[in-house]
């Protein structure tokens, strides 16, 4: 790639030619060059499994999915909040072999577009993906969700019925998330990012919430690494405009998957959270007790900080009460972090598989 092709992506990314001078060195040369090289492994292996991206119209919305071949009944995935379909990558070959995957990017994450004025709430997304599921599925299909998604696949078996087989709520923030309590969770601190975020105006929300994240990434990659990721940020994009972000230098899976996610996440939908309009018209409890279909409620683990912070999903005793008040539920813990599917793939895809198919 000749540096004199990308000079107004230079400017764009904010890397000057002093700063790729500064780096011109073999150890700088070397970090340039993984910067703009790193590929997921797995991307090679979701593709030898026949997986193809997509886009289908729905109410005005472009949403961007990926397809598996056509092997068994259809098998919807609504990832966790600030993260997009790629999260799944981990369980999608071995998925595949028993089901027909639609891995979706629900509005507001992914390369998924919304109009202007889209309403990031429950109601609105949930409504558009039922509609997805029967114009383009055209049968009930089963229904798994991580996180926010666990929440959506809780919205459609309430609401939509006739769309759902049965749900795998994997570790859903059910009650924690309604107004009231999310200001008590550790997610509303990168909530409220994305409240100031919109309120600033920013154009580019993955930088905007490196530079206000410093805890996180203190205590999840290493101390100040927040400046490492910003120029590994703007490298990356230099050498590929328009991909979403891969930084290789980030071990942690869950970690470089959500700096991906949030590469091309709209910060309203976290501001919704945060000021509790996403819930309007969907109460928790009353769609759980209104759910006809069977049901396993997957709670991973958690902690609760000294200041009684909500360092997780659910509580205990939040679960339990879910569980109470489904008609055909399971409940069951896991010894795993909130994206099982990623800390755990092998044992998320055993569950899953003796849930639906068993």
């Amino acid at each position: 790639m000749k540096l004199r092709h990308h000079s107004a992506l230079l400017r764009r990314t904010g890397i000057g030619l002093g700063a790729l001078t500064a780096l011109a060195g073999v150890a700088g040369a070397v970090f340039v060059h993984r910067m703009n090289s790193y590929e997921d492994p797995w991307k090679e292996r979701v593709s030898a499994a026949d997986y193809v991206l997509r886009t289908a119209p729905v109410n005005g919305v472009e949403l961007s999915y990926a397809e598996g071949p056509d092997n068994g009944p259809p098998l919807v995935l609504l990832h966790a909040q600030h993260m997009d379909w790629f999260s799944y990558s981990r369980v999608l070959p071995a998925l595949a072999q028993r089901f027909h995957v639609y891995d979706i990017d629900y509005p507001g994450h992914g390369a998924t577009v919304t109009p202007t004025g889209y309403p990031m709430t429950a109601t609105r997304i949930g409504t558009d993906l039922a509609d997805f599921i029967e114009t383009r599925i055209g049968e009930p299909a089963y229904v798994t969700g991580n996180s926010s998604g666990g929440l959506l696949a809780t919205w459609l078996a309430a609401n939509r019925p006739r769309t759902v087989r049965a749900v795998l709520l994997e570790d859903p923030p059910l009650f924690s998330s309604e107004a009231g309590r999310i200001g008590g969770t550790i997610a509303d601190r990168s909530f409220a990012t994305s409240a100031d975020a919109v309120r600033d105006g920013t154009d580019d929300f993955l930088l905007y919430w490196i530079d206000h994240s410093g805890k996180f990434f203190d205590n999840n990659v290493f101390r100040g690494a927040g400046d490492l990721l910003t120029q590994g940020v703007r490298l990356f994009r230099w050498g590929n405009p328009g991909e979403p972000v891969e930084l290789g230098f980030l071990k942690n899976d869950t970690v470089r998957l959500l700096v991906r996610g949030l590469d091309e996440y709209d910060p309203r939908f976290g501001t919704a959270f945060h000021d509790g309009t996403w819930n309007q018209g969907f109460d928790h409890a009353t769609a759980l007790a209104d759910i006809d279909c069977p049901v396993l409620l997957l709670q991973a683990d958690y902690t609760v900080l000294p200041d009684g912070t909500l360092n997780g999903a659910m509580t205990r005793p939040d679960a339990e009460r879910a569980a109470s008040l489904l008609k055909h539920g399971t409940y069951r813990r896991i010894d795993a972090t909130h994206v099982v599917h990623l800390d755990r793939p092998e044992q998320f895809t055993r569950i899953l598989e003796d849930f639906f198919l068993g």
